[in-house]
């Protein structure tokens, strides 16, 4: 049975963490920003991303990053959707759906070891005739270049960075992939939120420096041509925490108003 927990206007939240407490007002930024951190630890806690799936597929995705990601192909609608780490590939198929849906747009799945099974139930999915697949280390020069040949001509290439989370791993990613990243749209880092949840009863305690979030800093940091874009993470209850880079147009780069329309960034 269901159960309703009351919360009245002035209600207020605290977590009490060892011999230290905080407490918000649960109706504020603090406590929405309280609630969405604990969240994500649990859903973490819990492995809860690893019941979803996507017809028929598991996904592996917080439900709030699901609905961001299918916002983000709506809008850029590109040619091509690089995706490194694709697990059981449920993720290469939801991008597949929504490219379906606009009538338009390729998949290129990269992992360093694509098991048969799931590999079958990729090939044998109504969405495959969009997918395309590629068996080897995201990080490897001969399958960096097998994917910019895939790539060759598109106006519009999306990449989405999934396999390997170290940071050492995401940074050589970053460097090879970004160059793909058409202007207008994204590089999308995911996972960062390793971070956040070391501390959770099955957590690593290397896990609080050795994540994403490090070399999305850093890249962004010697890439200017790119920014965080806070659209997509809106909603807070994110795997990806700072993970989707937009590549700025030509004309932003170039200090003129941009002829493309944009999505405002905005936390609200």
């Amino acid at each position: 049975m269901a159960k309703f927990i009351e919360a009245s206007a002035g209600a207020k939240v605290t977590l009490q963490n060892g011999d230290a407490s905080t407490t918000v007002d649960l109706y504020s930024d603090d406590g929405y920003e309280m609630l969405a951190g604990l969240w994500t630890k649990l859903t973490a806690h819990f492995r809860r991303q690893y019941e979803i799936s996507w017809l028929g597929v598991p996904i592996i995705q917080f439900p709030e990053d699901i609905v961001a990601l299918q916002e983000l192909i709506w809008r850029v609608r590109p040619d091509v959707i690089v995706e490194c780490g694709i697990a059981h590939g449920g993720a290469l198929l939801m991008y597949a759906t929504v490219c379906d849906a606009i009538g338009h747009g390729r998949v290129l799945g990269v992992d360093v070891e694509i098991r048969t099974f799931n590999r079958v139930a990729i090939e044998a999915h109504p969405m495959s005739s969009r997918i395309d697949l590629i068996e080897g280390s995201s990080i490897d020069p001969k399958t960096v270049e097998q994917v910019r040949a895939r790539c060759a001509g598109a106006r519009r290439v999306l990449v989405l960075l999934d396999s390997n989370h170290a940071a050492d791993h995401v940074a050589q990613e970053l460097e090879l992939y970004h160059s793909l990243v058409t202007p207008g749209s994204y590089l999308v880092a995911m996972d960062g939120a390793q971070g956040q949840v070391y501390d959770i009863p099955e957590g690593k305690p290397e896990w609080r420096e050795d994540n994403p979030l490090p070399a999305i800093h850093a890249f962004v940091a010697a890439h200017p041509e790119f920014e965080i874009d806070p659209h997509f993470t809106r909603l807070r209850a994110t795997s990806s925490p700072d993970g989707f880079l937009r590549r700025k147009t030509l004309e932003e780069l170039a200090g003129t108003p941009a002829t493309a329309p944009r999505l405002a960034a905005s936390n609200g």
